[in-house]
C-alpha cells in the first residue's frame, strides 16, 4: 500500500498537468460573427496565433473569448487592422476577411 500511494500521487499530477496544459494553446470562448443572409457564425474555443480566412461576408465581428484577436480587411491576416479585447465587438457593419487570436 506504501508503494501503491506515491505512485498515484505521481499520475494524479501528471493527469493534472496534462489536463491544463491545453488550455494555454486556445482562446477559450467564442469568436461570432455574421455572415451572408444575417446569419450568426461562431467558432468555439479557437486555437492561438492561427490566421483564419474566411470564405465568405463576415461583418460584425464579437470576441466572446478571454483572448484579444485581430480581424484584417484582407485575407492572409493583412490589411487594415481592427483589434478586440475580451468582451469587444467590431462595428455590426465593420466587414473582415480574416482573423488571429491572441495576438500579441
Amino acid at each position: 500500500m506504501r508503494l501503491c500511494r506515491p505512485l498515484f500521487v505521481a499520475l494524479a499530477g501528471l493527469a493534472l498537468l496534462t489536463a491544463t496544459s491545453g488550455a494555454a494553446v486556445a482562446a477559450n470562448g467564442s469568436f461570432v460573427w455574421v455572415g451572408p443572409k444575417g446569419k450568426a457564425y461562431s467558432i468555439q474555443n479557437p486555437p492561438d496565433h492561427k490566421c483564419y480566412d474566411m470564405g465568405q461576408e463576415a461583418r460584425g465581428a464579437q470576441n466572446a473569448t478571454k483572448q484579444p484577436l485581430v480581424v484584417y480587411t484582407e485575407k492572409k491576416c493583412k490589411g487594415s487592422a481592427m483589434r478586440l479585447k475580451p468582451g469587444q465587438s467590431a462595428p455590426s457593419g465593420s466587414r473582415f476577411a480574416s482573423v488571429i487570436f491572441n495576438k500579441g
